[in-house]
């Protein structure tokens, strides 16, 4: 009797274990149908993950004699008060603090388009591409949309290089000041998820 409670036991042991190594075998196999060598790296890569809080100025020019941001495009039809359809390329300093003279700490290279018809919301297309500090020679990607007169904006962050890559996060823009002339100072918090 007792051999027979032994084997028992060791048999719903062997079979647990069976169990564990074929479910384990199915999860190594696919994971939502995906390759398992991507779900362990994707684990592995979280592991490692940082994030990183960001605090800057963008300047960005349309008058004077050297514009940092520029017309490339104009609507063909021309709705009075709409400005659906200008396009920018922009070459914007960001800073350290608000004021013009304030440290360069890199620049917002990319475009921005007025994508839509009832308010002035900007469709942002930007790399931050930082100069200074442990962040030199790395960027972040900006995707997103910008309606300017709210009080903050969310834009998100999609991608990035240097100590950047894979990065993914967001960015909230708050306009300082915005002038008739169209030049205006925006404060960014970028906060960011990176290796």
């Amino acid at each position: 009797m007792a051999n027979s409670v032994i084997s028992s036991s060791y048999f719903i042991s062997y079979v647990f274990m069976f169990i564990i190594i074929c479910f384990s075998n199915y999860l190594t196999t696919t994971i939502n149908g995906e390759n398992s060598e991507e779900f362990s790296e994707i684990i592995l890569m979280g592991r490692n993950e940082k994030i990183s809080h960001l605090h800057f100025y963008f300047h960005d020019t349309v008058s004077g004699k050297n514009p940092t941001a520029v017309q490339i495009a104009a609507p063909t039809a021309k709705k009075s008060g709409s400005f659906f359809g200008i396009t920018m390329i922009i070459d914007d300093k960001l800073t350290e603090g608000p004021e013009p003279t304030s440290k360069i700490i890199g620049r917002a290279q990319g475009i921005y388009a007025i994508a839509a018809q009832e308010e002035i919301g900007l469709l942002m297309n930007m790399n931050l591409v930082f100069m200074e500090g442990k962040y030199n020679g790395s960027t972040l990607s900006v995707l997103g949309r910008n309606a300017v007169f709210h009080p903050v904006r969310e834009m998100p962050i999609v991608g990035g290089s240097g100590l950047f890559r894979f990065a993914r996060g967001y960015a909230l823009a708050k306009t300082v000041w915005f002038k008739k002339s169209g030049d205006a100072l925006v404060e960014y918090n970028v906060s960011v998820i990176h290796f």
